[in-house]
């Protein structure tokens, strides 16, 4: 049964010059867009009541309350169901947030980046510090109590003390934090334009420790490898992808995982519009246990071993003890788990290469 569904939104008024997500300035679409969308729902949606609904982007809020409401309905949930929404923190009204909450969404993500304007300007954002303060104070005036800021470190003319200064400014009511190093990727604008001044990987490390210190000190608790909450706040949406449950994908470029099958939608806008069928690959037993580690290992309470050995029929020592033996300084090892301590973070995916066969 699945339980979950991710829902991609791929408008944007401009493109952000770090970003390589799938998303266009096309909002002349955005209606036909969405009939492709519902059509898509109806088709593949069994009808189980969910327990999170995640609206990503691009940018979800340029969806109406109207649109939000029409695609909501489409869906049973249960009664404490995370129904999630991306917004972007430029010209958010309490009106539009009200109506957000009424038809049934209870958790936002601002995406804010810095606080610091002259690098939202350099970097392509629509927005200021001012606004995201300004939007964020409206959510919890609205009524919303889960609300969450994306940050990115290592920007363009960032320093650490910069970066802590927004760690440290934020309102006191958020309850969860995202926080991405930059990586610039092809298809991105900074691919072909390289900014000037960026952190290199050592700067983003002293960044990475720098962050968990002060949010641990205002009282977040880090979850996984990038993401840290108040009690209680964690995003249960993106835990349900680190615990390598199942979840449906609707939109162009979304990615779904249902019955031991990954799925994805095209990332042509006008392919899926027209109907491209997704591609499907449905996984080995290789490759299942290869992701439940993959994906268990960026959550800090790590992989249950006695979960993991009666699942896929191993003794994990056995068939990875070398690996572990190798890296044993950057693993925290309990009788019953596995998990990385702070170091292990800064080089996670080095040493998940490791265990892909």
């Amino acid at each position: 049964m699945t339980e979950n569904a991710y829902i991609h939104i791929p408008f944007c008024k401009s493109k952000c010059k770090y970003c390589s997500f799938v998303s266009f300035p096309r909002l002349e679409l955005k209606e036909t867009y969405l009939d492709t969308l519902r059509n898509e729902i109806k088709s593949s949606y069994q009808g189980e009541y969910l327990k999170t609904l995640y609206f990503g982007g691009g940018t979800p809020s340029l969806l109406s309350v109207n649109e939000f409401e029409k695609i909501i309905s489409m869906f049973n949930f249960s009664d404490d169901a995370e129904i999630t929404a991306e917004l972007n923190p430029e010209n958010i009204d309490l009106t539009y947030l009200i109506g957000l909450k009424n038809c049934g969404i209870n958790r936002l993500s601002f995406g804010c980046q810095s606080f610091d304007d002259d690098i939202l300007k350099q970097i392509g954002r629509r927005h200021c510090a001012s606004d995201v303060k300004g939007a964020v104070n409206l959510a919890f005036q609205a009524g919303f109590e889960n609300v969450s800021l994306d940050f990115i470190y290592g920007l363009p003319n960032q320093t650490l003390s910069g970066f802590e200064n927004d760690l440290r400014i934020f309102d006191e009511r958020i309850k969860h934090i995202s926080l991405y190093g930059l990586k610039i990727d092809k298809g991105c604008y900074f691919y072909k334009h390289a900014p000037q001044n960026i952190a290199d990987e050592d700067m983003q490390a002293d960044m990475y420790l720098k962050a968990i210190e002060i949010l641990t000190q205002r009282g977040f608790e880090q979850y996984e490898t990038s993401n840290f909450s108040k009690y209680g706040f964690y995003s249960r949406h993106n835990i349900n992808y680190w615990n390598n449950n199942s979840y449906y994908g609707f939109g162009v470029s979304a990615h779904g995982y249902e019955n031991g099958a990954r799925y994805y939608n095209t990332s042509d806008l006008g392919k899926y519009i027209n109907g491209e069928p997704k591609v499907v690959h449905k996984l080995s037993g290789r490759e299942k246990l290869e992701e439940e580690i993959f994906l268990g290992l960026r959550k800090t309470a790590g992989i249950n071993i006695e979960d993991i050995n009666k699942k896929y029929n191993i003794n994990f020592y056995e068939k990875y003890g070398q690996i572990v033996a190798e890296f044993r300084k950057y693993f925290v090892i309990t009788n019953k788990s596995i998990s990385f301590n702070t170091d292990g973070m800064l080089i996670s995916n080095v040493i998940l290469s490791e265990f892909l066969e």
